[in-house]
């Protein structure tokens, strides 16, 4: 049995796009709870289907000492208590088989992490909570093999599935979209397709051991996304970046999130007149 939250997604009257969006990770209660108040107030008036984003841990860091977490019930309990108060879905990625349980009695939708979209154990125990399950693409694929993931969740018993475009390797540390991937995963996949337009704009593997990224592109990407017919969008957002424990280099400020959703709606308005 599934859930139904893709039909939440993609019930849209005015047809829009649908959004995740939220900190890289669960840093606290006060600053989760701010975060999911104001991009909730923000959809709802711009009639964007909305699901709060946050890791309950990064499991993948250049460096030893990088912040993970705050503990994982703790983040998850606090990932329910957005969904409580707020009425959204939450989304938040796991990294192992045995986290997918865990993590499915909070949140509604489990995220693969994109180097570990080829993982068939991780694939199908996600798929196997039920929950939608949404894949990003590694960086190494092409966009046509991400049809076997999908196959992976939907032969494990769950047709709620979705895939994320986040860019590809270019050189040691840059990434580049190839926005045919949009169209083409759709056509492959047969599921919606969402443009992560935050991490597309990261520069990883700096010598620095943290990763770098190019918010000033932010809006590009998102503008290119909606032309080219992504389904939804992802977005990293916090407060401050600068502080930002995580992920902070290619991160929208919130205060400028509002006024990139009108244009972006805006966007598909137009967009949807030429369909």
């Amino acid at each position: 049995m599934t859930d139904n939250t893709l039909e939440y997604l993609q019930g849209s009257a005015s047809g829009n796009f649908f959004l995740l969006a939220g900190p890289c990770v669960i840093e606290g209660e006060e600053m989760a709870l701010d975060i999911a108040r104001r991009v909730a107030a923000i959809c709802r008036r711009l009639d964007i289907p909305y699901v709060f984003k946050g890791s309950y841990r990064k499991a993948n860091r250049s460096r030893l000492d990088s912040f993970t977490g705050i503990g994982d019930e703790k983040a998850l309990r606090i990932l329910a208590k957005v969904r409580e108060e707020f009425g959204v879905p939450v989304v938040t990625d796991i990294h192992e088989a045995h986290e997918a349980a865990l993590a499915a009695e909070y949140v509604d939708i489990l995220q693969i992490p994109a180097f570990l979209c080829r993982q068939t154990e991780l694939l199908t125990a996600a798929a196997r909570t039920g929950k939608t399950v949404n894949i990003k693409k590694g960086q190494f694929l092409a966009p046509e093999a991400m049809k076997f993931a999908v196959d992976k969740v939907r032969e494990a018993g769950n047709s709620q599935v979705a895939v994320t475009e986040r860019g590809t390797t270019f050189g040691y540390g840059d990434l580049v979209v190839d926005f045919r991937g949009i169209p083409v995963m759709q056509a492959e996949c047969d599921a919606p397709v969402i443009m992560d337009i935050t991490h597309s704009l990261q520069q990883p593997n700096q010598s620095s051991g943290v990763t770098g990224g190019r918010p000033e592109l932010i809006e590009t990407m998102g503008r290119a996304a909606i032309a080219c017919g992504a389904d939804g969008i992802f977005i990293e957002t916090h407060p401050t970046p600068a502080t930002a424990k995580s992920d902070g280099a290619n991160m929208l400020a919130l205060d400028r999130l509002e006024g990139l959703l009108e244009r972006l709606t805006a966007l598909r308005a137009a967009v949807g007149a030429f369909k």
